[in-house]
């Protein structure tokens, strides 16, 4: 497969049959859980969806998640990370993603290349510019819709530091780097506005699920159970 055959069409609009929806936030925001909501809420309504994550997804991608989300704060450099999470995401998106798109299928994808442009692009250096270059050269598609769900910074790093997991690598660089990831987000927001929607996170969780399923609805073709009539 080559990069050609992996771009979304000129005019934006993907050329695959299939939904590719991602989620953003900062760390402990609840778009992991949200993701698993989604897909839940959309199978029972007899939706063909293929629930995933990044880095991972794959099984190399997998690999190449251990090696960036472990380990020491300084084991890897911003522009280390940006390679290894792009070797990542092209073989997440042969593997897997496409090929679920091509069959017609929902993709909900907890982060995706977005990700890459606030901690490797912004927050981890200023390296935005070679974010984007990598990203039309290797990967050459953008989700059709993203949502973030925004969280106050200190409240999500705390909900995150609670979790006490081996995948912490992120959330070791403090607060600033969450508050830094949380302005930039909403920054992205703002200049892709014709694919991110806002969600607020700082409530009960089901109350953001029906949020994020009423935003997903409208996106989805009328023949997939009625949901986007």
């Amino acid at each position: 497969m080559t990069p050609a055959n992996t771009g979304a069409a000129a005019d934006g609009a993907t050329p695959y049959p299939g939904l590719f929806v991602t989620f953003e936030g900062i760390d402990g925001s609840g778009k992991s859980t949200q993701c698993r909501l989604l897909a839940e809420s959309l199978q029972a309504q007899g939706i063909e969806v293929v629930l995933t994550r990044e880095p991972g997804g794959s099984d190399g991608a997998e690999e190449i998640r251990r090696l960036v989300l472990e380990g020491d704060p300084d084991r890897w450099s911003a522009e280390t990370e940006l390679l290894l999470f792009t070797a990542a995401r092209r073989d997440h998106m042969e593997r897997r993603i496409l090929p679920a798109l091509a069959a017609g299928k929902v993709v909900v994808c907890d982060r995706f290349a977005d990700s890459t442009r606030m901690y490797q692009g912004l927050s981890r250096g200023d390296l935005r510019a070679s974010v984007d270059q990598l990203h039309r050269l290797m990967i050459g598609h953008e989700p059709d819709l993203t949502i973030l769900i925004d969280m106050d910074p200190a409240k999500g790093l705390a909900r995150a530091k609670g979790r006490q997991g081996s995948e912490e690598r992120f959330e070791d660089f403090g607060l600033d780097l969450q508050q830094r990831m949380r302005a930039g987000f909403l920054e992205l927001a703002a200049e892709f506005s014709d694919r991110f929607r806002v969600i607020d996170g700082d409530r009960q969780m089901d109350s953001v699920a029906r949020d994020v399923l009423e935003v997903v609805s409208t996106a989805l073709p009328a023949s997939d159970g009625g949901l986007g009539a």
